[in-house]
């Protein structure tokens, strides 16, 4: 732990078996997991909540800005993508400790309008040992007005080795929400995800389909190393999904063939 933990957030958390059985639940699993088992790859997000009073949040339900992570004057947040290094298994039953840093802050003028970009580094320790580098990447741009053109998604491959079907609904989304204690209101409130953020409607979270890229992606290479991902366009709630894979590379495809998200383990 060589940075300047002046600037950095420290968290404890137990990794408890129930919460992990619960998203086992969650996502059509059998609930198998017990104290001393290695947890999931992903997983971790189910720890290490920063719940908040409801006068310290903000219009989306986030934790309001200014801590860790800088106001930096734009409304609307997005989990862009993520890096992840798995050193060490993470062990069901025992005790972990979280260190939170802001490693960038930044402004750039997009085609839509202004953005920023965050990106936080977070380690996760366990016994003394360095078990997890994770680095997430964040975006926040202005509000859409009525008259703003909608962004052209990409199209995803079609030359996949393997797929398989994926389909989502609000008691899932609720229920992520839940597990991970993310606030944001674009996945359960959908005048507001309608009306003010300018979506079609709930917005699957980005790191539930990277949760279920990294489990395909285990499924085919056994015990990650490493896992990146980036999303590229929303998927909503009333949308089913194909996960594909080709070697080491994953996507997400929405129905009508836009690229939702893309990875590499």
């Amino acid at each position: 732990m060589q940075d300047d933990l002046s600037n950095s957030v420290r968290q404890s958390d137990v990794m408890d078996a129930a919460r992990a059985q619960a998203m086992q639940v969650a996502l059509g699993q059998t609930p198998t997991l017990k104290a001393g088992d290695a947890l999931p790859p992903f997983f971790h997000q189910l720890y290490f909540w920063t719940p908040q009073p409801p006068d310290a949040l903000g219009r989306d339900g986030h934790p309001k800005v200014g801590g860790l992570i800088p106001d930096m004057g734009l409304a609307r947040r997005m989990w862009a993508g993520g890096r992840l290094k798995f050193e060490a298994p993470l062990r069901l039953g025992a005790d972990a400790t979280r260190l939170s840093f802001c490693e960038t802050a930044t402004h750039k003028q997009g085609r839509t309008g202004p953005l920023a970009f965050v990106t936080l580094r977070h380690e996760v320790w366990q016994a003394g040992a360095l078990c997890l580098s994770e680095w997430q990447d964040l975006v926040y741009r202005e509000d859409p007005t009525p008259d703003a053109p909608r962004p052209v998604a990409p199209v995803a491959a079609t030359d996949e080795d393997a797929s398989e079907q994926v389909h989502f609904d609000a008691t899932l989304l609720f229920r992520y929400s839940a597990l991970t204690f993310n606030g944001h209101r674009i996945h359960y409130d959908q005048p507001y995800a309608k009306d003010v953020e300018g979506y079609d409607g709930l917005v699957v979270h980005g790191p539930l389909l990277a949760q279920h890229l990294m489990l395909m992606a285990e499924r085919a290479l056994g015990p990650l190393t490493q896992f990146s991902f980036r999303a590229t366009a929303p998927l909503t709630h009333t949308e089913g999904a194909t996960l594909c894979r080709k070697g080491r590379s994953f996507w997400v495809r929405g129905p009508d063939g836009r690229l939702c998200m893309q990875a590499e383990a």
